[in-house]
């Protein structure tokens, strides 16, 4: 049920971050909080009470990837970040995702490292302090005016995209060496 409205919440989160209402960035962020929220209670309490499910394994990271990807595709559009970046993070998301069910459709199992859990973390730190940053521009406070001019002369938003970036698709490559034996296994089952 959470899985399913983190999903839900995702159109919301996407329509609050391109409207022109004055606290749309503010509640934009409140929305992703909370999908933040409940994705970690989520799984806390499936591991806890050993409800793991096939359809849990399945939707919790779709969620994610659902969410993260709509945010890094707005902030896109609006013209915070370069598409590339998003085509890097998109297209190893996608790939990855295919490859795993795919694998497992043929009842092989692959394993999630550190590493890409990690991903998902500091993919969700980024996106909450781009939207913090948004959200904080419709108020004229000396500190806040003080905060975003650094974060605008500094490029920060740019840097902190290009960092993550990057890391996503070395997270991928490393998905892909620490699954070598199954991908491999995988490719010979269905090559004969």
């Amino acid at each position: 049920m959470l899985t399913v409205f983190r999903i839900l919440l995702t159109p919301i989160f996407i329509i609050s971050l391109f409207s022109e209402y004055q606290f749309a960035h503010p509640i934009a962020l409140a929305i992703f909080l909370i999908a933040c929220i409940t994705d970690t209670y989520d799984g806390y309490y499936a591991r806890k009470y050993n409800q793991v499910t096939p359809e849990g394994k399945f939707l919790d990271p779709l969620a994610d990837k659902i969410l993260v990807s709509s945010a890094f595709i707005s902030f896109a559009f609006i013209g915070l970040i370069e598409f590339w970046m998003v085509g890097l993070i998109l297209f190893r998301d996608l790939f990855v995702t295919g490859l795993r069910m795919a694998v497992e459709h043929k009842g092989l199992s692959m394993v999630t490292s550190m590493i890409a859990k990690a991903k998902t973390t500091i993919q969700y730190i980024i996106i909450i302090f781009i939207l913090t940053v948004m959200g904080l521009k419709g108020f004229s406070f000396g500190w806040v005016l003080t905060m975003i001019e650094a974060v605008d002369q500094f490029s920060l938003i740019y840097y902190f995209t290009f960092f993550i970036s990057l890391f996503t698709a070395l997270t991928g490559l490393t998905y892909l060496y620490d699954n070598r034996d199954t991908i491999q296994q995988f490719i010979n089952e269905n090559g004969s």
